[in-house]
C-alpha cells in the first residue's frame, strides 16, 4: 500500500479484476458506506482511445482488453489532478459504436478517489498513483455469465459476438495481464458472497490513511 501525502487531496482507491468479477458492484458498496459527497468513482472504460479515425467494422476487430486500447496517460493525469484537488473533464464512452462520445463529464475532487477497470494494476506508472489496491477475485465462470447478460442487455450485443471477443482476447488478455495484478494487491476478496469483510477492510485502509468519513460511525 502506498502512503499517502498530507499535500494529496484525493486517497486513490484501485479494484481490479476479470471483467465481470464485481469491481463496479463493490465500488458502490464503498461509496454507498461514506457520504456521497467525498466519493468519485472513475472507470477505465470511459478512457478507452478515441477511434474516429476507422470505421465501425475496424472498431469492432481492436483488442479492447489489451493496454494498448486505453489512454493510460489521460487516466494518470486526472488522477494527479485530484490530488491536487482540482476538478476533471473525463471523456465517455459508448460501447455500442465502440467509442468515444462527443459529450464530456466534468468531475470534482473528491477525498476518496474509486478507480475500476481490469488493467489498472498492467501499468506501473498508473501503479504510482494509487494508494490502495483492491483485486476482485472471481471465478472465470461466473465473470463470463455476468459478462454474457451485461453486453447482451445492456450494450446491445449479440451472444456470438460476446462468446467470440470473451474466446480470443478477454480471457487470454486476463491470463496475460490483468491476473498478475493479484500480487499486487493490498486486499484480495471474491467478488460473489458476503462482501462485507472486504468493505470494513478497505474501510479501515481510509481510516489509517486519515480520511475516515464513514458517517455510520466508523469501520465495523
Amino acid at each position: 500500500m502506498k502512503s499517502s501525502t498530507q499535500k494529496d487531496a484525493a486517497y486513490i482507491v484501485g479494484l481490479a479484476g476479470a471483467s465481470g468479477s464485481g469491481k463496479s458492484f463493490f465500488a458502490e458498496r464503498i461509496r454507498s458506506a461514506l457520504p456521497a459527497k467525498d466519493v468519485l468513482i472513475l472507470s477505465q472504460d470511459h478512457y478507452y482511445k478515441d477511434r474516429s479515425e476507422v470505421s465501425l467494422e475496424q472498431r469492432r476487430t481492436i483488442n479492447y482488453d489489451h493496454p494498448d486500447a486505453i489512454d493510460f496517460a489521460l487516466l494518470i493525469s486526472h488522477l494527479q489532478a485530484l490530488k491536487r484537488g482540482q476538478r476533471i473533464e473525463h471523456p465517455l464512452y459508448d460501447f455500442a459504436v465502440h467509442n468515444r462520445k462527443t459529450e464530456k463529464k466534468q468531475a470534482d475532487p473528491a477525498r476518496v478517489v474509486l478507480v475500476d477497470g481490469i488493467l489498472l494494476y498492467a501499468v506501473p506508472e498508473l501503479c504510482r498513483w494509487i494508494d490502495f489496491k483492491v483485486y476482485v477475485d472471481t471465478p472465470l465462470d461466473i465473470c463470463f455469465i455476468r459478462r454474457l447478460q451485461r453486453d447482451t442487455r445492456e450494450r446491445g450485443r449479440s451472444e456470438e459476438s460476446v462468446i467470440d471477443q470473451y474466446l480470443t482476447t478477454v480471457r487470454p488478455m486476463f491470463v496475460k495481464f490483468v491476473l498478475p495484478g493479484k500480487k499486487l494487491a493490498d486486499l484480495v476478496l471474491v467478488g460473489q458472497g458476503d462482501m462485507e469483510p472486504g468493505l470494513r477492510h478497505v474501510l479501515k485502509a481510509l481510516s489509517q490513511s486519515g480520511r475516515q468519513m464513514n458517517d455510520r460511525g466508523g469501520p465495523v
